[in-house]
């Protein structure tokens, strides 16, 4: 599941992987390296949270931020079912 981040939170989010993500390296990713330098996709999102090492390693070291962004993400999740009529397909296919 993506975390959806608001724009307010996207420095906070940037900050934490510069600090303390260990596959950040001059803003490249580590995991993504096949010889090549690979931007660090975090760096680069500005609507949520896409990388899952970020999600379960680093986000968690900031409480009061990833509390915001867990209860964000549940709200715009919520409010998605409600508009959701019943037997209504998710991806349109028949």
């Amino acid at each position: 599941m993506v975390l959806r981040i608001k724009g307010s939170q996207v420095e906070r989010v940037n900050s934490l992987v510069k600090r303390l993500c260990c596959n950040c390296d001059e803003g490249n990713c580590l995991l993504l390296d096949d010889g090549e330098a690979h931007p660090c996709i975090q760096l680069l999102s500005v609507t949520g949270i896409y990388c899952n090492y970020f999600k379960e390693a680093v986000l968690p070291a900031d409480k009061k931020l990833y509390t915001q962004i867990i209860k964000y993400t549940k709200s715009k999740n919520e409010r998605k079912k409600q508009n959701e009529k019943p037997g209504q397909y998710k991806n349109h296919r028949h």
